[in-house]
């Protein structure tokens, strides 16, 4: 599927409608918050066209880099700079060779598309080493302006961003945390993306962070793997 950009370019979609960048961004804050180095072994679901696998080995915070990606297209892409990509979706596919292999986990933007998101954390659980770092990251369906919209009676699907035609799960940070917590994991941290404005800063502060919910866009999720339950 092709359609026109704003310079009247043909812009290349995939089966779900999205162009080529959807799948080609990275987020500089993941890279920064890995606490990995050369040696390690990252696995990254969603890996899109590689973008983040190919800054995390270009910034040293793994030696070798496993992607998961549903869209061939990208996948092919990402094959070009990563250790490995696996093609296919996540729920079906054997992943019992890496049992324990991983040192991090990287989730970003890529949950909230899974029709079983619990079982699909719960399956990469066993992929991690007892101390590996996971970063995962999805937008707040409790954010104010999505909240508006709702006590105006709109409920309106977008191309992308928090009400992602594609997304098939949304996520409060309440709910968010509790995905993890639920699939084995262990929360160090659940925090905006990025900084909030000062705005918003303020309102948060205001109202002894009761307001957080609203205020946050999207979230990050810092855990590692729990004691394995008997």
């Amino acid at each position: 599927m092709n359609e026109l950009d704003l310079s009247g370019t043909a812009v290349a979609r995939d089966s779900q409608g999205k162009p080529p960048w959807y799948y080609d961004t990275h987020d500089h804050d993941v890279i920064s918050l890995l606490s990995t180095g050369p040696q390690s072994v990252i696995l990254e679901l969603g890996c899109g066209s590689g973008a983040t696998g190919r800054a995390a080995l270009g910034a040293a915070k793994a030696g070798r880099y496993v992607g998961i990606e549903i869209d061939r297209a990208s996948a092919d892409i990402a094959k070009e700079s990563l250790s490995e990509v696996l093609i296919g979706d996540v729920a079906t596919l054997d992943l019992s060779r890496f049992y324990g292999s991983f040192d991090a986990l990287v989730a970003s933007e890529v949950l909230e598309h899974l029709v079983d998101p619990w079982s699909v954390l719960r399956k990469l659980r066993c992929c991690l080493k007892p101390n590996a770092i996971v970063i995962a990251s999805s937008p707040n369906i409790s954010h104010w302006q999505i909240v508006y919209n709702l006590l105006k009676g709109r409920f309106r699907y977008t191309e992308y961003g928090v009400m992602d035609s594609t997304h098939l799960r949304w996520f409060t940070p309440e709910s968010y945390r509790s995905l993890f917590v639920d699939s084995g994991f262990e929360i160090e941290a659940l925090r905006p993306i990025r900084r909030m404005r000062w705005k918003a800063r303020f309102l948060n502060k205001m109202t002894g962070g009761r307001a957080a919910h609203l205020l946050m866009k999207q979230m990050m999720v810092i855990a590692r793997p729990g004691p394995t339950r008997s």
